[in-house]
């Protein structure tokens, strides 16, 4: 426990399971994006799915990785139909 504290203090926390949760759920759909714009050679849907599988690294608030990764599934829904 004394170690955590010591992160905590150096500003190194935990993501919480709704933050995990999201990053795997936007990675697989991402990767399932980018292999279907690869197979169908439509580039905004596979850069989609790439920025679907890389954005939650760079994302560091759950409510911004679950915004951004809604708008970012709409715009899959829409290029795939």
């Amino acid at each position: 426990m004394e170690e955590l504290k010591k992160l905590e203090a150096l500003g190194l926390v935990l993501p919480s399971p709704a933050y995990i949760a999201g990053a795997i759920l936007f990675g697989i759909l991402g990767y399932v994006a980018f292999r279907r714009g690869r197979k169908a050679a439509s580039p905004a849907l596979t850069w989609t799915g790439v920025a679907l599988m890389v954005y939650p690294y760079a994302v560091a608030q759950t409510w911004l990785l679950w915004a951004v990764g809604a708008v970012l599934c709409g715009w899959v829904y829409v290029k795939w139909n």
